[in-house]
């Protein structure tokens, strides 16, 4: 029988497997930013463009991209704005009801669409669905714990693997934008 690890290594060990999971993280969104010149939400936003084109949804809006990658419509807009400056999405009013403002590909969004790689949290989804249904809680209520031991239960946070500086500095760049 293995020996019981003492409380502090314990606690280290925990320490290090948050530590690896960070860097994982950071590793695969300075890797998607240099291989696709994307962010991973971005990327994600990009993605759900194209996927909603491929079901043939006549109307693409910011909310329902907002809806598709959890994150808050304030910061999908910001991010389409910058697709937008990248060519890589159009904005359209509607004629009918100018009110309502939609996106699509470009071609060469629709270019890049067609070549995007896996985004991260997908590849988790993936090997987590694939363990029984009992591990997954497991899995879950441990990693809500450890969150509520970190003082971090109230953070609101979209579930997209990356680093949060990069959409800090969108959202920091697209208010100093709005600003000037």
């Amino acid at each position: 029988m293995p020996e019981a690890k003492d409380s502090a290594a314990v606690a280290h060990d925990v320490l290090r497997a948050i530590r690896q999971i960070m860097r994982k993280i950071a590793t695969h969104s300075w890797q998607m930013s240099a291989q696709v010149g994307l962010t991973v939400p971005q990327l994600m936003c990009l993605k759900a463009v194209g996927e909603f084109e491929d079901q043939q949804v006549s109307e693409i809006t910011v909310a329902a991209v907002a809806q598709r990658v959890q994150l808050s419509p304030a910061t999908v807009s910001r991010i389409i704005d910058r697709l937008v400056r990248m060519d890589l999405v159009t904005r359209e009013r509607r004629a009918k009801d100018r009110r309502k403002v939609c996106i699509a590909l470009t071609t060469t969004g629709l270019e890049r669409f067609q070549t995007l790689p896996t985004p991260l949290q997908e590849e988790f989804v993936e090997r987590l669905m694939s363990l029984p249904t009992g591990e997954r809680q497991v899995l879950l209520d441990s990693l809500q714990r450890i969150s509520f031991l970190m003082g971090a239960a109230e953070i609101d946070a979209a579930p997209i693997l990356h680093t949060g500086e990069v959409l800090e500095r969108e959202t920091s760049e697209a208010d100093r934008v709005a600003r000037e």
